[in-house]
């Protein structure tokens, strides 16, 4: 749920004219329960995706241009590592306690290739080409 209203937030962002946009109010248009949302957006804020300004005509902006902006990275950022298991990720690796010969782990070559797979999609998509076709993200 957590990467889902980062996107949903994202795109809000992205397809918005307003130089900045308050957190209630991106909360309110894309029915985030506020709090969650400004944990999310300054777990992104820190990692250089969004950026914010005090004041008056304060709020959230978008850091990067959205064609710069990659779905794996949000994951990534938001969720963790892509891999359903720790010894098929690439960014977290970690062996298996109970793994005798990882080389020879069905399992873990069957892992591989699911993270292999989500990683092609999400790294191959930005968050422009979520604006430019927003049925490629659909709601559960």
């Amino acid at each position: 749920m957590k990467a889902k209203y980062a996107l949903k937030a994202l795109i809000h962002m992205a397809q918005t004219e307003a130089a900045t946009l308050p957190s209630k109010q991106i909360a309110e248009a894309e029915n985030i329960p506020q709090k969650f949302l400004d944990n999310i957006l300054q777990e992104l804020r820190q990692n250089g995706i969004v950026d914010s300004k005090r004041g008056i005509f304060g709020g959230y902006y978008l850091a990067r241009d959205p064609k710069d902006i990659f779905l794996g990275d949000i994951i990534r950022i938001i969720d963790g590592p892509l891999a359903p298991i720790r010894c098929a990720s690439l960014t977290a690796y970690q062996k298996c306690d109970d793994c005798v010969d990882e080389t020879a782990c069905h399992l873990r070559r069957l892992m591989l290739d699911v993270r292999n797979a989500m990683s092609a999609i999400l790294d191959g998509r930005c968050l422009a080409d979520l604006v430019a076709a927003p049925d490629l993200l659909r709601t559960a």
